[in-house]
Formats: C-alpha cells, sequence, structure tokens
C-alpha cells in the first residue's frame, strides 16, 4: 500500500473529526451520565462505542469535508494538463471510445502508429478525465507527435469533458451496446455519451465508427468527415474485412477500403472478430495520418495479444487456454465461443457470466448460455450471481451434460484437473472475484 498525499490529508480530517466526536460524547456523558462511569474507564467507554459505531461515518463526514478541496487540487491538476497540451500544437490527438474493445483498439493503434510517430498512449485503464490529466502531466513529453487517449465513461458529459481537455483530431468509436446500464439507464444514453467523441472532432477531422452495431450504424455524423467499418454489415462501410482465415498460429485478412478499392493483406497472431474489427479501425486511421502500407502490414505482423483479452496460449501438458477474463460483454463473449468453436478437442467453458447489465442482465446471460450449449463439450459456471440465467441458457440450448455449477473458481480448477487434456480448449469467459454474489 502506498500513502499517497490525498490519504494523509483524509487521515488528517479523520483525526480531526473524530476529536471533536469524541468531545462532544464527553460533554454529553458529563451532563447526563457521568455518574455511570468515572476516570479513564469512561473515556475508553466512550472511544470504543464510538470506533464500532462510527467509524464508517466519520471517514464520510470527512470525505464531504474534504471535497471543496479535492475538487480544488483537481482542477489545478486539470488546468496544468490543459497548458501542457496548448504547449504542443503540432500533437495529434486520436480518442477512442465504445462500450468494449477502445482498450484493444487503444493497443493496437499505438503499436501501428509507433513504426512512423513517437506516439504516447493512456496506460492501463486511465481513461477518466483524471487519468487522463495524469498521463499528460506526468508521460506526456515535448517530442510525442501522436497521443492515443482512451475514453471511458459511466454517465452523459464524461467523454464530452475528456474531449474539452485533450481536442482530439480524430477519433474511433468501437462499440454501443448494452454495457454499464446500471449508470446509463438506457442504450440512447450510451449512444449519445460515445458520440460525444464524434461530436468534438473538428470539420478537417476524421472520426472511425463502427458499422456492425446498430446504435452506431444509425447515427449520421454530420460535424467532420466519418469512415465506417464492418465485418459483417459491409453495406454502406468504407472499410471492409476480406477473405478472414483462422488457424492455429493466428489470423489473415484483407482490410478493403471500398472508395477506391485500395487493399491491404495483413497477418496477425490474433484471433477472433472482434480483434479483426479493431484492426480495422486502427489501420482507417493509420491511413489518415499518412501511414504507407508496408509499415502498417509490418507493425499487424508484430502485435502480441493483449493480456486476457481473448489471447491464446498454450500450458505444458498440451492444453490451449482461450484467456477472455476482461471486458466480458454480449458481443465479444458470443465471438469468443465463435473462437472456441473452431478449436479442436474436448471444448471447455469456464464462466461467471456477464455483469453491469441493468434491467437485461438476466435475458444476456440467458442467450450467452443458449450460445454456449452450441459450442461446448464442458460448461462450468462460476458462482451464483448469473448462475440461474445461463444454466437456462444452456438447458434451452439442449445441453443437459457436461454441465457443472461451482461456487468459485478454485472449484473451477479443481474440476478442471480432473475433464480437461492434452488437445482440449478451455475458454476463461471473464473473472469475478468469488466475494461478487
Amino acid at each position: 500500500l502506498k500513502t499517497t498525499p490525498r490519504v494523509m490529508r483524509l487521515q488528517g480530517a479523520l483525526v480531526a473529526l473524530w476529536a471533536l466526536v469524541t468531545l462532544a460524547a464527553l460533554v454529553a456523558g458529563g451532563c447526563f451520565s457521568g455518574a455511570a462511569l468515572s476516570g479513564d474507564l469512561y473515556v475508553v467507554a466512550v472511544a470504543a462505542l464510538g470506533c464500532y459505531c462510527g467509524a464508517h461515518i466519520l471517514v464520510m463526514a470527512a470525505n464531504i469535508v474534504l471535497r471543496p478541496w479535492e475538487r480544488a487540487i483537481n482542477r489545478r491538476y486539470y488546468n496544468d494538463a490543459a497548458r501542457r497540451l496548448a504547449d504542443m500544437p503540432g500533437l495529434k490527438v486520436v480518442g477512442i471510445t465504445g462500450s468494449y474493445g477502445k482498450t484493444t483498439t487503444k493497443h493496437y493503434l499505438q503499436r501501428i502508429l509507433s513504426e512512423e510517430f513517437d506516439t504516447l498512449m493512456t496506460p492501463g485503464s486511465y481513461n477518466t478525465t483524471l487519468g487522463v490529466v495524469r498521463t499528460v502531466r506526468e508521460m506526456l513529453k515535448p517530442y510525442h507527435q501522436v497521443f492515443v487517449c482512451e475514453m471511458g465513461a459511466k454517465q452523459l458529459g464524461d467523454i464530452k469533458e475528456i474531449c474539452e481537455l485533450v481536442r482530439p483530431s480524430a477519433g474511433i468509436i468501437t462499440a454501443v451496446g448494452p454495457q454499464h446500464l446500471e449508470s446509463f439507464k438506457t442504450i440512447e444514453n450510451v449512444q449519445a455519451t460515445k458520440f460525444e467523441l464524434a461530436d468534438a472532432i473538428p470539420s478537417d477531422g476524421l472520426v472511425v465508427v463502427n458499422n456492425d452495431f446498430e446504435k452506431i450504424a444509425d447515427r449520421p455524423v454530420r460535424n467532420c468527415a466519418c469512415e465506417r467499418y464492418a465485418v459483417d454489415n459491409v453495406s454502406g462501410a468504407d472499410w471492409v474485412a476480406e477473405d478472414v482465415c483462422y488457424t492455429p498460429r493466428g489470423s489473415s485478412f484483407t482490410a478493403r477500403r471500398v472508395r477506391d478499392d485500395h487493399r491491404i493483406e495483413l497477418t496477425t497472431k490474433l484471433v477472433g472478430a472482434c480483434n479483426i474489427s479493431n484492426l480495422l479501425a486502427a489501420v482507417a486511421v493509420a491511413k489518415h495520418l499518412g501511414m504507407a502500407d508496408d509499415k502498417i502490414r509490418r507493425a499487424v505482423e508484430k502485435i502480441e495479444q493483449v493480456e486476457h483479452r481473448l489471447s491464446i496460449k498454450r500450458v505444458p501438458g498440451g492444453l490451449t487456454i482461450i484467456d477472455d477474463a476482461f471486458n466480458s460483454n454480449p458481443v465479444g463473449s458470443k465471438m469468443a465461443l465463435d473462437v472456441l468453436a473452431g478449436m479442436p478437442g474436448k471444448r471447455i467453458l469456464v464462466t461467471p457470466g456477464m455483469i453491469e447489465l441493468g434491467e437485461r442482465q438476466y435475458e444476456l446471460n440467458e442467450s450467452f448460455g443458449r450460445h454456449a450449449a452450441s459450442v461446448c463439450d464442458v460448461a462450468v459456471v462460476v458462482g451464483h450471481y448469473n448462475r440461474e440465467a445461463i444454466l437456462a441458457g444452456l438447458k434451452a440450448g439442449g445441453k443437459t451434460e457436461g454441465v457443472h455449477a461451482v461456487d468459485s473458481f478454485a472449484d473451477a480448477q479443481t474440476l478442471l484437473a480432473g475433464i480437461a487434456g492434452a488437445g482440449d480448449t478451455v475458454l476463461y469467459e471473464n473473472d469475478l472475484p468469488d466475494t461478487f454474489k
């Protein structure tokens, strides 16, 4: 653990509030029940009772007391980041957002652009306003030419706030789907928030959007140039993926720009339609920034799988693991199952299901189970949160044998030790803590 300045401020506020509460308790006790206890014993009793009953209230109160101060500090950091960006007028900023796929696309684009430009991307999951502020203040250097900025959101206005800071000249919208519906409430709010990025692009800029999603395909962009990319819904798309071929070593496909029939034949270590789609978006932006085909081709060949996002590895004993543990969602989970379907040997699914789907939680997990029934030889459902829905979907899909329900991932591992062997494939779809019920 690291004691940050904010934690130290919170500790100071807690000490001050605790002193006030203890003093008030002592005064009240002296007035009303001073005869019950005496001396140090009384003080200890009051302090112990306060610790037991009111510690959480004091923490919340300290946070409220410090809120104006924290806002002022955050605004100072924000303004400093804005100044640093203003001092680099030649910096090209590419924003990336979407219900899912944005982190993976960020990595792919950064790798491709690095063949020609000094490129910085937001690290890890630094996709909030303060995460972007920290990236700019601590990592952006005067020699950087491109800043690839991931933009996350939980509510309306979140993307707009980040765009007002970094002022992107290009952007990618990877998906609009039923993710974070608990906070967004409706898919229309998700769409409006993601398209805050498109709305922020200047008239001479470009936004690249995924035409495979209905709530993207039906949303026009009028303030700047817009190129649509697609793997499935190719009608009206500007970039399409053709001649897609999956092998145990990865994939090959042709990225075709429709307007001039420009084709780039690409080979990658990645698998899955979602990865092909994300690469297509990155290629579109790279061409917009003037990159040559050979540099794009070389970068795509070298791109490594992003850990925990449909990455494939073989472990001792001949077992193949498909690791899709992060950011499971209705579209990505279906694609992961499609990859599993093409694998040899016994196909085993291990999953706790998907979360943050609002009112559609049961429906979408049941649908996931129904699709899994047509793919898996063995299905292991972990935990209780989505168990009923997934089991119902498996049953509706005709899957009655090889279905197991366990309480934890540790139990799932014990089960796998007895049923998985050389030549088999295990898909880990999502990874929730065992305490998530």
